[in-house]
């Protein structure tokens, strides 16, 4: 379990780290040149990750409660509706006129539903990892930002694109999550 604690505690302060300290972080890319800080900042976070599905693979998970809900039509909801608002927050459309952060937004929505249907020691170690680090991102940027400009309206193809890709992903998860994670989604 150390391993993916540590993988969720690397991931999360290498994300927060640009909302919490800006000006830190923008004098570190200065000095290292921004092509440099960013590959930096990807090696740690792809090293974070590996240590998350390690961490995830070799943990015993352990029951700590009975999970409210089994994968269905809820679930599935909450899922694919994370996904498309996560990938929403690459595009200039109308859903970011409504979320303010539709990709942390997401994240919480993918974590609440595996929440609801796992309650064993690594499910909560990693989703709820996910969604504080989500809820802590949300406070620091909106800190950081101040007040919320509304975005203007926008051409709706920049609506639809992320619930194409959002859907997409979503099936493909469906499709593969058994060979992926072990876990059959419905």
């Amino acid at each position: 379990m150390s391993l993916l604690i540590t993988g969720l505690v690397i991931w999360s302060a290498v994300h927060l780290f640009k909302a919490v300290s800006p000006v830190s972080r923008g004098k570190i890319e200065r000095k290292m040149g921004t092509n440099l800080y960013r590959g930096g900042v990807s090696l740690v976070i792809i090293g974070a990750l590996i240590l998350i599905v390690v961490g995830w693979k070799s943990a015993v998970p352990q029951g700590l409660y009975a999970a409210p809900l089994r994968p269905g039509p809820v679930i599935s909801a909450l899922v694919w509706i994370g996904l498309v608002l996560f990938f929403a927050s690459q595009f200039s459309g109308n859903i970011k006129r409504f979320v303010r952060h539709p990709q942390m937004t997401g994240t919480l929505l993918w974590s609440a539903a595996h929440l609801l249907t796992n309650g064993d020691s690594r499910s909560v170690t990693l989703f709820g990892g996910l969604a504080v680090w989500a809820m802590l991102e949300i406070f620091f940027i909106n800190r950081r930002d101040g007040r919320w400009q509304r975005p203007e309206p926008a051409v709706i193809r920049f609506d639809i694109i992320p619930v194409v890709i959002g859907t997409a992903v979503f099936a493909a998860v469906l499709r593969f999550h058994l060979t992926l994670f072990g876990v059959a989604p419905y």
